[in-house]
């Protein structure tokens, strides 16, 4: 383990407001639901470079946040979950899954620290990036759940340069399935990393081949960020994931130094 050095410039600690930790990093609603996620998955700690402080969305599992048309039993213990990190000292707060987005404005209303609360958020920027002529290909987990009103809460004009796919759904990634589908999954959901990660960028390259207009890929779901860089080594091209948010939330809430020379 590599450990730093202590910042010399932090001569005087002061107290921030309603922070009751310090030096915390991105806190991370999950769901009140028991399954396993590899590293890079934004379940897994362990991957990632900066502090993650995780809080459960208590009595909310899969099938209330994705499957459910009535969402408003979710709105409460969303932003429970929200003030309470908050509360802890994180400087910013996420999601686990891309299908938050239907609490985006909400939860970024009851809290007074930035909120990213759908991989979602980042489809605006890459239509900018790629421009207007070009699409952004967005995989997520099941193509059926994801509304109008999940993208419009992101800031996703419906009318705009995107095109969807569902990964279950349309291409039919079990593996997935094994950990989310909760008409399918066992008791102790599993996965095998080969499979989930050749089913994955088997559907992002068939998605490409038949919509030769996308130009960027966008991961919806927490579980396939794992594979963002497998499959960016077949479809060469930009892949925007759970991942590049959260390093882009860190990096804007603890801004690093810069050293080098001149």
């Amino acid at each position: 383990m590599k450990y730093q050095n202590r910042d010399l410039r932090i001569k005087q600690i002061f107290t921030r407001k309603k922070h009751s930790c310090y030096g915390m990093g991105i806190g991370i609603m999950i769901l009140d639901d028991v399954y396993p996620g590899f590293p890079g998955d934004v379940r897994n700690a362990s991957g990632f470079p900066y502090p993650i402080q995780y809080e459960i969305v208590e009595g909310i599992d899969i099938k209330q946040l994705v499957w459910n048309k009535d969402k408003s039993p979710c709105l409460k213990p969303i932003l429970k979950a929200a003030k309470k990190l908050e509360k802890m000292g994180c400087r910013a707060i996420a999601a686990e899954c891309g299908y938050f987005a239907y609490f985006q404005p909400e939860v970024a209303d009851a809290v007074d620290i930035p909120v990213f609360m759908s991989s979602l958020l980042q489809v605006p920027l890459i239509q900018q990036i790629i421009g207007p002529k070009k699409d952004v290909g967005i995989i997520c987990y099941q193509k059926q759940f994801l509304t109008d009103t999940h993208l419009e809460k992101v800031g996703i004009s419906l009318d705009s340069n995107y095109i969807i796919a569902g990964a279950s759904d349309d291409y039919g990634c079990t593996e997935l399935d094994k950990l989310w589908n909760w008409e399918v999954r066992s008791e102790k959901p599993e996965a095998v990393y080969k499979i989930q990660e050749q089913q994955m960028v088997d559907a992002c390259v068939d998605f490409c081949k038949k919509n030769s207009s996308i130009d960027a890929i966008m991961l919806e779901c927490t579980g396939m960020q794992p594979f963002a860089r497998a499959i960016q080594q077949q479809v060469d091209m930009p892949v925007f994931s759970w991942g590049t948010i959260l390093d882009y939330a860190y990096s804007v809430v603890a801004h690093r130094d810069y050293y080098g020379h001149v």
